[in-house]
């Protein structure tokens, strides 16, 4: 099967490519994620699994896109489900890619990490799979997502501490502050 693997990071990548390929399958690594804020993360990012894909021999192909204006402007309105605005966004340029470039069928590591809505991801690449006429490979990565992130430690991969956009970082802020009041309140 010719897979595009829509790709948001080398550590979320990991224990994607080692499953695919224990699976025999020789994914295409697909970077589109104009979401993530400020540039010079969307750099970090991009950029290392630049060196990681070429370190495995993992064929990447890039849509490099820095689009912070565009993403807020879409997701201002209903900030609570940008996270659905951002997987169509992301996985329907992956979608449209598979379909333009020959490939059986696209999926995604987004599916590797718990703090995501797997189920939703599901939905929305079920939709842009019907609409661009590509199948979506409904694969479900979480269960190595501890293995995949103990491996990219060791391998020394830049690890991002929130999911990618301006607002997942303020969650991830006000997450740690919250938790540092109550700490010290002894709660």
């Amino acid at each position: 099967m010719k897979l595009l693997l829509h790709t948001c990071c080398a550590p979320c990548s990991v224990a994607c490519v080692k499953q695919l390929r224990e699976e025999g399958i020789e994914p295409v690594s697909f970077w589109y994620n104009p979401n993530i804020h400020p540039f010079t993360e969307y750099r970090a990012r991009r950029n290392c699994l630049r060196e990681y894909a070429k370190s495995i021999d993992l064929e990447l192909v890039e849509e490099d896109e820095y689009g912070l204006e565009r993403f807020v402007k879409a997701v201002v309105g209903d900030i609570e489900n940008r996270c659905g605005y951002c997987y169509g966004l992301r996985l329907g340029q992956a979608a449209k890619y598979a379909a333009e470039h020959g490939f059986d069928a696209f999926c995604t590591t987004l599916t590797v990490s718990p703090y995501q809505d797997t189920p939703l991801i599901f939905e929305t690449g079920e939709k842009l799979a019907r609409a661009f006429g590509v199948k979506f490979a409904p694969y479900d990565f979480s269960p190595r997502y501890r293995e995949g992130q103990d491996e990219a430690r060791a391998l020394g991969l830049y690890m991002q501490k929130y999911c990618g956009c301006v607002f997942s970082e303020e969650d991830r802020y006000l997450g740690w502050k919250k938790r540092r009041e109550a700490r010290r309140k002894g709660l």
